[in-house]
């Protein structure tokens, strides 16, 4: 930070680099001007690389391994999900140094993940990871600035979602453990990769009739406890009795709570439900639903059967309104019942007697 001061008749800058007072004289008589003199040096000091030791040769491995440091000592973000989008970050920028990756530079990459026909939300999530590892880097003294980063305008969120009886369609073309992991993201809302598939045993209360999240196995890091419907409840006896057996077969110790019970995998945890979801939606009919779809469904349920958003935000783990009113999908039917419900006949309509009563009544 620089201060002004007056010198006989001339004005002088003065600050501090290093714990060394520095002072220059701005070559004015004029406050006003030698005010603009300080205000311009002071911001080619910030942007001039040369100010910063070490600016010209840091590169963005440099800056990507720094960001992931970073992440782990403030758990500000999950590390796993900031190092996978740093690694596509880095598909690109390896080896760039931070000063080379400027306006125009990012403008290329934009267009580079155009290309390759990602979306505007995606191409908006790398952006702003790329942003924070160069605020970073400029903190730390290894950019004299940081671009200017403008984002995309995102599509408008997607409006598909699924019924309780198109649920079921899907359903019953999954084996019976897989068809139970859907109902359990259809109805709590959970995400079905990250938040369903990676249950243990231990977070299943049947005595309780309670299922529950631990700290930090969320996408937001809140841990969460729901209360199982009685369907849910079976289904889980059922599938505690089923990794219960597999356990006694194979005398390993299995912790998990939804693994493949057939080679080549039996005994490992089930990570991905893609390719028995995409069959079963094309032998129900359903071409083109998204996993996904079962989180909005289950915002959509419980709000549609009275539940408080405070509680539905609870239970599906949302922080942000306006990303839970983005789940919360209006369908055609929903209009049509509130039109329904605002169509009534007034008693005294249909006659005019009834009519001047309306308007003149006492």
């Amino acid at each position: 930070m620089a201060s002004l001061y007056r010198r006989g008749q001339v004005w002088w800058s003065k600050s501090y680099e290093n714990g060394r007072m520095i002072r220059t004289s701005l070559g004015t008589r004029d406050k006003a001007e030698a005010r603009r003199a300080l205000k311009e040096r002071m911001r080619q000091a910030l942007t001039s690389p040369a100010k910063h030791e070490g600016a010209s040769i840091v590169t963005w491995d440099d800056a990507s391994q720094s960001l992931i440091e970073y992440y782990e000592a403030y758990r500000k973000r999950n590390p796993a999900e900031a190092r996978k989008r740093l690694r596509q970050l880095t598909k690109y920028w390896r080896g760039w140094k931070l000063v080379d990756i400027d306006a125009a530079a990012i403008r290329t990459y934009v267009s580079h993940r155009r290309r390759e026909g990602k979306a505007a939300a995606t191409i908006n999530l790398d952006l702003a990871t790329l942003r924070r590892a160069l605020r970073l880097a400029h903190e730390r003294g290894k950019l004299g600035a940081v671009p200017r980063i403008e984002t995309l305008k995102p599509a408008p969120p997607r409006q598909g979602f699924l019924s309780r009886e198109e649920v079921e369609v899907i359903c019953r073309h999954l084996p019976d453990d897989l068809a139970l992991v859907v109902r359990i993201s259809a109805t709590f809302g959970w995400r079905l990769a990250s938040e369903v598939l990676t249950l243990t045993r231990r977070q299943v209360d049947l005595e309780q009739g309670t299922l529950r999240l631990e700290p930090g196995m969320s996408k937001t890091g809140d841990g969460r406890l729901v209360y199982l419907t009685d369907e849910l409840k079976v289904g889980l006896a059922e599938q505690v009795t089923r990794v219960t057996a597999l356990e006694r077969e194979t005398s390993t110790v299995i912790p998990w709570l939804f693994v493949h019970l057939h080679w080549p995998f039996r005994g490992q945890r089930i990570k991905s439900l893609k390719k028995p979801w995409t069959r079963a939606c094309v032998q129900a009919g359903l071409v083109g639903t998204l996993r996904h779809d079962l989180r909005r469904s289950a915002v959509r349920q419980m709000i549609n059967a009275g539940i408080s958003e405070r509680v539905c935000m609870r239970i599906t783990g949302h922080r942000s309104r306006s990303i839970f009113d983005r789940y919360h999908i209006v369908s055609p039917g929903d209009l049509r019942e509130a039109t329904r419900k605002l169509s009534y006949k007034s008693p005294t309509m249909g006659t005019s007697e009834g009519h001047n009563e309306a308007i003149t009544g006492d």
